[in-house]
């Protein structure tokens, strides 16, 4: 799973996480107001990948831990606070 920051539209500069991609889009979950029932649709040109994760981010990831709200919610604070 990967972070991105939302580049256009109402939620620009929301964090959020990767939950799967396609030709065209991305969708998004932050565990708040996108859960993982009801990712947000969003353009793949409309979303910057961030690709330097910081380690105590890429450790909950590589420990499976963002299988759940609580755990993206956790992995989001855990950028901001770095």
């Amino acid at each position: 799973m990967l972070l991105a920051i939302s580049q256009a539209g109402h939620d620009k500069g929301r964090l959020y996480v990767i939950l799967k991609e396609d030709d065209e889009y991305t969708y998004l979950c932050d565990g708040k107001y996108r859960s993982l029932d009801n990712p947000k649709k969003k353009r793949k040109k409309h979303v910057q990948v961030i690709k330097e994760i910081p380690t105590n981010v890429a450790e909950l990831i590589k420990d499976g831990q963002l299988l759940n709200n609580e755990g993206i919610k956790r992995a989001i604070k855990l950028y901001h606070e770095r």
